[in-house]
C-alpha cells in the first residue's frame, strides 16, 4: 500500500501550540530576489523564535555552472544540504516548517524549501500558512536571538522521481501538461527582467504561481488549486525562471490530490537551464 504524504501546510496557530516541541524546526526562507540581502535584514530585525535562516543562494541552492546549465539556481548536491541541515540541528526525526513574506509578493521561497527536503526524503515538512504576517497576526512572539539547536544528522533519502530535465521535458509522453509558473508577459516574451532570452518552451501552458494565493497570502482551497492549474489527473512537468517559484504550483498540484513524484514534477533547471542550449527551441505569444 501506497503511503500518502502528510497535508503539506501548517497554520500559524499549530506552530503556536508546538513551538516548544524538541522535534519542531523553523527554517525562515525570506529572500527577494532583487536584493538578496532583505531576507536577512529582516531575520535580523525579528523572527519566530529559534527560526533558523536559509539563504536562498548559499542554502537552498548549489552553485552556478559556467554556460549556465542547471540554471541561475541549480539544485545543491544532497550531501551538501544534507550536511546545512544537520548543522543547524534539523534531522530525519524534525518536523520542519517553513515560512517566508507573501506579503512582499515572493510568497514562493518556502515552497522551495519544502520540496528541497521532500526531494531528500524528509515527510515532515510543511509551509507555514499565511507566512510571516500570519505569525504575526496570530500573536506569535518575535526573536533577535541565534537559534542554539545541537548538531545532528540527516541522511538524505533522495528521491529522483521528483525530478525532471530538459531531455525529459524534450521527450515528455503525449498527455504530459508541461507547466510555466511564470508571470504571463514573461511566458509570452514581452518582458524578460533576468534571462538572456525571452519566451517560453513550446507546448507548455501559463499557470502563474501566484493564482495559489489568496490576497491575504493564504493558499486556497484545493477545488480551487484544482481549476488554476487545470491539469486533471495528467502528469505534469512544472518549471519557471530558475526552479524557485514553480514550487508553489507543484505544492498545489498536491493540495489538488496528485503528490510529488513521478506525476509531479519540476523541471528543476528550468527556463535558465533550457536556454543554456542554443539548439533548444523557444516560443513566444499565448498559448496554442
Amino acid at each position: 500500500m501506497t503511503s500518502h504524504p502528510p497535508h503539506p501546510l501548517k497554520t500559524a496557530e499549530w506552530l503556536l501550540e508546538h513551538a516548544q516541541d524538541p522535534r519542531v524546526r523553523v527554517l525562515d526562507c525570506r529572500y527577494a530576489l532583487s536584493d538578496p540581502l532583505v531576507g536577512r535584514v529582516a531575520f535580523l530585525a525579528g523572527h519566530v523564535p529559534g527560526a533558523v535562516y536559509a539563504d536562498l543562494e548559499t542554502d537552498l541552492s548549489g552553485p552556478v555552472q559556467p554556460g549556465g546549465a542547471g540554471g541561475r539556481h541549480p539544485l545543491p548536491d544532497p550531501d551538501v544540504l544534507a550536511g546545512w541541515l544537520g548543522r543547524v540541528g534539523i534531522g530525519n526525526d524534525s518536523v520542519v516548517v517553513c515560512y517566508d513574506d507573501p506579503s512582499t509578493g515572493q510568497g514562493f521561497y518556502a515552497a522551495r524549501a519544502w520540496w528541497l527536503l521532500r526531494w531528500l526524503g524528509h515527510p515532515q515538512v510543511f509551509v507555514l500558512n499565511g507566512g510571516w504576517p500570519a505569525w504575526q497576526a496570530a500573536g506569535g512572539a518575535v526573536s533577535t536571538d541565534d537559534a542554539a539547536h545541537a548538531p545532528t544528522t540527516f541522511t538524505p533519502r533522495v528521491q529522483p522521481g521528483m525530478v525532471a530535465g530538459a531531455q525529459d521535458v524534450q521527450t515528455r509522453a503525449p498527455g504530459t501538461v508541461l507547466i510555466d509558473s511564470r508571470a504571463p508577459a514573461r511566458y509570452r516574451g514581452e518582458v524578460e527582467p533576468i534571462d538572456q532570452k525571452a519566451g517560453h518552451i513550446p507546448g507548455a501552458v501559463n499557470r502563474d504561481w501566484s493564482g495559489v494565493l489568496d490576497g491575504a497570502g493564504h493558499w486556497r482551497s484545493p477545488e480551487v488549486l484544482g481549476v488554476h492549474l487545470n491539469a486533471g489527473a495528467a502528469p505534469t512537468i512544472t518549471y519557471c525562471g530558475s526552479g524557485v517559484s514553480a514550487t508553489p504550483n507543484l505544492l498545489a498540484r498536491e493540495l489538488a490530490g496528485v503528490p510529488l513524484g513521478p506525476d509531479n514534477r519540476l523541471y528543476a533547471g528550468s527556463w535558465s537551464d533550457w536556454i543554456s542550449d542554443p539548439t533548444r527551441p523557444v516560443a513566444v505569444g499565448a498559448e496554442d
